[in-house]
Formats: structure tokens, sequence, C-alpha cells
């Protein structure tokens, strides 16, 4: 596309420009990856327990994350980076937790897994916003971490050092922010320490809610539901997003809403680890903020996260078109509104940076034939699974033409032979 292209251009108020363009709209902010599980994606679907479960899927997962060094997260996250930008994803929120070598001793550098998915997200044109995570205990009783964990570990001096040194890192693509892991990895001490020590405008992430066990566990422990007891502990507000939050009551939907901070709903990894629903349309009424990840990339396509949003309310209601909002009756334009108003609250980076990230549809693809405006994103996010991204520019620079990264093959041989090397032993 060159400037001189005629374009119609998609915004919360409607569609603008040359009826007969190219058809643009937003690019999408996914505020919630594992980079490193893009490995194991499709490999724990056999039953180990007959109540399999996500803590069943855990252990698999920390055997999986045992065998990761540096260079095999380069070159995972730089395969995941290029499927997310091919799908319409333009900025990613790391939340990243594999810090230390298996046995649990830093590195020489202490941020060079850090590092390393920062080198991803260069090489490859994504905007990311890296969330180096705290992660101090195994339970809410504040158990030590387990051998398994003893990788994602730090203390808070530790982890307060880490975040000033990736800081200075941050260019026009890159913010860092704090990642909470959970409220039971982390004790409410060292928890108000590193808030205190934070940047003003830095963004807070935390998985939160996501089990029932975890809802059960706090009430025995801290006599609230997580989403409650933060809410009061926390000066939770714009800055933050509860990743997750699957599992509120009504006061919490409100409290959540009231506070300006997202939800990041991950829709395909919570049905692939059999978490629960959010509770959207109740959110949705409250006015609440929110976005959706791809956390464990099972799935890597945001098309699909809106859509099953969409599609488990309507199982669990037995009805039709539950997220629209009061501007429209589409479904698709409502969960386009969602993304694109949560995306500067959850990133960090600033709206006008993030308006120079930009997808361009394929209008010739039959998905399209004969579409208006009234059913253009619509048709884009409700019919069918070809991937109708034609063009994805990210700062104003092109990172796929014709529906291809412009790195493609290479990246994707380096990640089979490193793919065949982790599974090797």
């Amino acid at each position: 596309m060159t400037s001189s292209t005629p374009t119609r251009v998609w915004t919360p108020d409607g569609w603008r420009g040359d009826a007969a363009g190219e058809r643009i709209v937003p690019g999408i902010a996914n505020l919630h990856s594992h980079a490193f599980q893009r490995a194991m994606a499709g490999m724990a679907e056999r039953q180990t327990n007959p109540a399999d479960s996500f803590w069943t899927w855990r252990e698999t997962m920390y055997r999986f994350a045992e065998r990761f060094t540096p260079e095999a997260l380069h070159a995972v996250a730089t395969q995941l980076y290029v499927e997310m930008l091919e799908a319409g994803y333009t900025s990613v929120c790391e939340f990243h937790y594999l810090h230390h070598a298996p046995d649990g001793r830093a590195y020489a550098d202490p941020a060079e897994m850090s590092r390393a998915l920062i080198a991803a997200a260069r090489d490859t044109g994504i905007r990311m916003t890296l969330l180096p995570v705290l992660y101090m205990t195994g339970g809410f009783d504040e158990r030590p971490l387990s051998e398994r964990q003893r990788r994602f570990g730090h203390t808070v001096d530790a982890y307060l050092r880490l975040l000033d040194a990736l800081r200075a890192e941050s260019d026009q693509l890159l913010r860092v922010g704090c990642c909470l892991h959970s409220l039971r990895a982390v004790p409410p001490a060292p928890m108000r320490e590193v808030l205190a020590a934070l940047p003003a405008d830095s963004r807070v992430h935390v998985h939160i809610a996501e089990q029932v066990a975890e809802v059960e566990d706090c009430l025995a422990l801290r006599h609230a539901r997580p989403v409650e007891w933060l809410l009061a502990n926390a000066q939770v507000d714009q800055r933050w997003t509860l990743v997750h939050a699957t599992h509120l009551n009504e006061a919490e939907v409100q409290g959540i809403a009231a506070s300006g901070a997202t939800v990041a709903v991950c829709t395909t990894t919570e049905a692939n680890l059999g978490d629960g629903f959010f509770p959207l349309r109740d959110y949705l009424d409250a006015g609440g903020y929110w976005g959706v990840g791809s956390d464990s990339h099972i799935s890597i396509s945001p098309v699909e996260e809106l859509r099953w949003l969409e599609y488990g309310q309507r199982l669990l209601t037995r009805r039709r078109n539950i997220a629209v909002g009061a501007g429209s009756a589409s479904v698709g334009e409502t969960l386009l509104q969602g993304v694109h108003a949560s995306a500067e609250r959850s990133t960090g980076h600033s709206a006008a940076s993030l308006a120079g990230d930009t997808l361009m549809l394929d209008r010739d693809a039959p998905a399209f034939a004969g579409a208006s405006d009234e059913d253009y994103v619509d048709r884009w996010l409700f019919s069918g699974n070809r991937n109708l991204v034609r063009e994805v520019r990210v700062g104003g620079a092109q990172v796929v033409a014709d529906g291809c990264h412009r790195d493609r093959e290479a990246i994707a041989a380096r990640y089979g032979r490193t793919l065949r090397a982790l599974l090797a032993d």
C-alpha cells in the first residue's frame, strides 16, 4: 500500500475514508503471553489423570520449562511473534517468569532470558510490553517454591534490580512493566514493597481468580476472595491488568469496573485448561475495560479469542448476539471497540504510537464478497477460519505483506531445529 492508495479506515465511531478503498482496522494488542509455552502447544492433550485440570497441566508445563536456554527461548519467541503478527496481533504483553537457570541460579547477566525476548520482539518488529514476573512462594500459605519453580523465583531486591536494568532498554516499541505472578505467589508485604517502588506510570499485571481452588484457598487463608482482597489491599486503577478474573461475584465485577483496571480474557487457553467462563455481559453492563490474550498459545488468533468469547456466552445463556454495546448492534464492532479501548491502558504505549499499528484486510477474499460497512467487521470475526489479514504495519512500518512475515521461512526453520532439540531427550 502506498500513501496514494485509497483507504477505508475503521474507527470506534465508524468507517472513514474512501468507500472503495482498502479496508484498514486497528492492530490488536495481545494482553497476555507466556512465549515459551508456544513450544508445547498440542502436547498436553493426553489424559494423565481422570480428573485432569489446570493443576495437572501445570506439572507438564513445569517439566517442559526446565529444558529452556536463552537461545531456545529466543527461537521459540521469534516464531511465536511472527505468528502473532500474521494473525493481526501488533503488540504483546509478555508475562515472563522463566528467569534463571534450571537449578535456580541466576545467569551471569540476570536479565539474559528477558533480553532473549526483547531480541525476539525486535527481530520480528512486534511492539512489546515486557512484564518480568515476581514469583516468591508456592501458595497462599507462603510455602517455599518447589524444585520445578526454582528458576522463577526472586527476592524483592533482585526483582527491582531486574526492572531497573530492563527499563534502560525501553524505546519506541518496548515498554517494561511490573508483573505479580499471582496472590498465591507474592505475599502481601513484598507486594506492597514492590508497588511502592514502581514509577508512577508503570503497568501492573497479575494472574487472578483463574481457578476455583485459588478462590477457595484465598478465602481460607486471607478470608476474602482474590479480587475482593486485591481491591481492598492495593490501589488498583487504570494501570492494572487483571489476567483471567474468571471466577467473580457481582461485587467484584462492579469493583474491577469502578477501579478502571482492565481484564485480560484468554478464551482459548481458559477453555483448553477447563477454567470456566468470564462473566462478560455483566462486566460490559458495569462499563469495565477488557482485552484478549493468547496466553499458552494453543491458538494464536485474535479472531478465535474474540469469536469464542462471544460463543461462550451464547452457550451459557442459550441466546445469540450477547456482546453488543449502546453504540452498535454489531457483536464484531463491540468486540473490536473493546480491545481497541484497552490497548493503551494495558500496554503502556501511547495512543499516538498505537495509531501506527494497523491491519489491512483482504477485501478480495470470498468472505467479504458484497460486504458493507455494517457487516465488514462481523464477517471478519465470524466467517470461517481463513486468515483475512493481508498486510500488517507496526509503528507505520510494514512487517507482513500478502499474509506473510518478511522473515517467516528462516525463523520457522530455526524454530524447527530448536523444538527438535528440546524434545530430543
